[in-house]
């Protein structure tokens, strides 16, 4: 076993989403996930509690029957920057200034990112990041 042998864990990094950077908001899905789907084939499926800082201040934004319509405010808007933050949380900001951040579960995968190229995160339980394709060539942020 990998404990027997004195292995420690690594210390969790943050993570550049770049497929993301310079998409437009084209199309969102309102349901027990939410789906943002950008230009270039990027898309965003998030299954937990988001959080949207916007012009008209703080709005929470929950997956399900009721879902908020909230984040219809971002459709055209651009992103600006992207990425899985240290936690594991997903943080998007786009060119409006509003910022996006997606919360990790401790339970039940929170998130995924699919791009071009197969580029696929997924947020795993406890905000633990599995990676394929393109996006297992990009390395942690230092």
């Amino acid at each position: 076993m990998v404990a027997e042998m004195g292995a420690g864990r690594r210390p969790r990094q943050s993570r550049p989403i770049s497929p993301l950077i310079g998409k437009k908001l084209e199309y969102l899905g309102l349901g027990h996930a939410i789906a943002l789907s950008f230009s270039g084939g990027c898309q965003v499926f998030i299954e937990t509690p988001a959080h949207l800082q916007g012009p008209d201040g703080r709005v929470d934004v929950e997956p399900g029957d009721n879902p908020s319509d909230a984040f219809a405010t971002l459709l055209g808007d651009v992103v600006r920057a992207a990425q899985a933050n240290a936690a594991g949380e997903l943080e998007i900001t786009f060119d409006s200034g509003s910022k996006l951040r997606v919360d990790v579960d401790a339970d039940f995968e929170s998130w995924a990112v699919t791009g071009p190229d197969r580029f696929l995160i997924v947020c795993l339980a406890r905000g633990e990041l599995a990676v394929w394709g393109d996006a297992a060539a990009v390395p942690p942020a230092a």
